[in-house]
């Protein structure tokens, strides 16, 4: 019998060292990514920026922004060659984790009309769109409008 070995699967936040493997993932994912030093400003202004590792080497990335009792997730990436194996669910659980635990009732996001498996994951996990905003993201024919989704973390107990 041969043993499978599981990877190890960590979340752990963001280092500066980081910086470059992140900012190469998002230029393998996106036509338009996320330059470098967007990235760099995420982290020096203390947004929750989190790496997901599979046996060490970073898989994937998280951003947040918290204020008012609510949450923003700002990137949420997994690499080409990590995709398909549940690793986006499960950062991103984590991440409305750490948003729970930083006291946001609510988390909103933007995603991409042209993006429906992003789209699935965070309505399997109970996001629902609450509107659009017109020409958000810029496209090869100009701009797409961005689905704006929210999720309540907690319940309302006032009616009962």
């Amino acid at each position: 019998m041969v043993a499978v070995i599981k990877p190890v699967i960590q979340v752990r936040g963001m280092r500066a060292e980081d910086l470059a493997t992140v900012s190469a993932m998002e230029n393998l994912s996106y036509d338009f990514p996320w330059s470098a030093g967007i990235f760099s400003d995420c982290v020096k202004a203390g947004h929750p920026c989190w790496v997901l590792c599979v046996d060490a080497d970073i898989a994937g990335y998280g951003i947040l922004s918290m204020g008012a009792g609510e949450a923003h997730l700002l990137n949420l990436c997994i690499g080409p060659e990590y995709r398909g194996r549940g690793l986006g669910r499960h950062l991103l659980g984590r991440l409305l984790d750490i948003a729970r635990w930083n006291g946001a009732e609510r988390l909103f996001l933007e995603v991409r009309p042209s993006n429906p498996l992003a789209k699935a994951l965070y309505e399997s996990v109970g996001f629902s769109e609450i509107g659009r905003r017109p020409r958000y993201y810029p496209a090869h024919e100009g701009r797409e409008d961005a689905i704006v989704m929210a999720l309540t973390m907690v319940e309302d107990h006032s009616e009962k």
